[in-house]
């Protein structure tokens, strides 16, 4: 695949619980382009303070990135890709201002999941959301190391597919970073801030791939069947092999998505036209 051109310009938002080196890798396939990570506030190392709950939503979330964007110059292409809560943001940011980008590369949270996470039998599944909206997460696992080790490994284990590594490949980073005294509580606002999947707005229009891990056991395949409610240019891409953290497991895959936006790079001296 072609190589991008100088001036284009990407946005990658990461996940929770993640740092923006989930996209080194990622990062590194980009270039030339300009390629923008920017700190969640509030989660892992952007961590300073409490976090109101107002600016724990989607569109907050989604308002700073614009403004990180306008302080970006670029003469090319911008396309903005997110995982997990990255990829709520990064539709919260298309809907708001869908004029800025080009195209969009997201991971399955979209509103067509609608109630369907709330199922029973995905109790097993989906009781992290319901535990972290209890004060019990916090004074369980907030500034103690030990508790957030156990915690982050423990979803590592339960949501990598069968061929990611046994831990973290960036363990230490990531439980520094979120325990730290008030880090880990502030980085779960986002599930007081943000429920469930639903959503009435008009739908997304932005040119947009959806990457679908086959072994994610949040988000079953079948749950793809309401995209073309919500994406008016949506195409569907399996990762095969990949679970929840496609960035850090899958880094290949997430960044031929974005260079399928991108502008090829212009052919070098004396190459065809």
């Amino acid at each position: 695949m072609e190589s991008p051109r100088t001036g284009d310009r990407v946005i990658l938002v990461h996940g929770w619980p993640g740092l923006p080196s989930d996209f080194d890798a990622v990062r590194d396939a980009l270039q030339p382009a300009t390629v923008i990570v920017p700190d969640l506030r509030g989660f892992g190392s952007a961590f300073a303070g409490d976090l109101p709950l107002s600016e724990a939503t989607a569109d907050a979330h989604a308002h700073r990135l614009l403004d990180a964007l306008d302080r970006v110059p670029g003469g090319g292409r911008t396309v903005i890709a997110g995982y997990d809560i990255g990829s709520r943001i990064a539709q919260a940011a298309l809907r708001l201002d869908p004029s800025r980008f080009h195209g969009a590369v997201l991971t399955p949270a979209y509103p067509g999941i609608g109630d369907r996470a709330t199922a029973p039998s995905l109790a097993p599944v989906f009781w992290y959301q319901h535990f972290q909206r209890e004060p019990i997460a916090t004074a369980l696992i907030d500034g103690r190391p030990d508790a957030v080790a156990s915690y982050l490994d423990h979803l590592w284990g339960a949501w990598s597919g069968s061929t990611a590594p046994q831990t973290h490949p960036r363990r230490e980073e990531l439980v520094a970073a979120y325990s730290r005294p008030g880090a880990f509580a502030a980085s779960i606002r986002w599930y007081l801030a943000n429920h469930g999947y639903r959503a009435d707005r008009s739908p997304v229009e932005t040119p947009a791939v959806m990457l679908w891990p086959t072994e994610d056991p949040l988000f079953p395949i079948e749950w793809s069947d309401r995209l073309g409610e919500h994406f008016t240019d949506i195409t569907l891409q399996l990762v095969e092999g990949s679970g929840h953290f496609l960035p850090i497991e899958a880094p290949s895959a997430f960044a031929d998505a974005i260079r399928s936006f991108l502008s090829p790079a212009a052919p070098a001296s004396g190459d065809c036209p």
